[in-house]
């Protein structure tokens, strides 16, 4: 029982079966549930939110608000973007380039 054990997992570690056996029909089969089942919000990447287990940071581009504009605001339109009026901000930062040129807020929220 323990040869057989071991010897299946090693073929299925491997992968030894021919493409003409029905456990590569199987596999394929497979395959195709994890392609057509699996949630389209697993696959989803927004590039103004990273979602962190309840919060999320919003970059704001300087070039679409501009960069005179109080904290207030910036909370604001980060609330905005994010879809979220009630959220809480907990931290506002510049990200400026390598000429010290603001280039853009990350806004925390939660």
């Amino acid at each position: 029982m323990m040869g057989f054990v071991k010897d299946t997992a090693k073929k299925i570690a491997f992968w030894t079966y021919p493409r003409t056996s029905w456990q590569w029909d199987v596999l394929c089969v497979l395959i195709l549930v994890f392609i057509f089942l699996t949630p389209k919000s697993w696959f989803e990447n927004n590039a103004y939110q990273r979602t962190h287990v309840g919060q999320a940071t919003i970059v704001m581009s300087t070039d679409v608000i501009g960069s005179q504009l109080d904290r207030a605001d910036i909370e604001r339109r980060a609330r905005v973007l994010a879809g979220r009026p009630g959220a809480q901000v907990s931290a506002v930062r510049e990200r400026r380039d390598d000429a010290g040129k603001l280039i853009a807020y990350e806004v925390d929220i939660r």
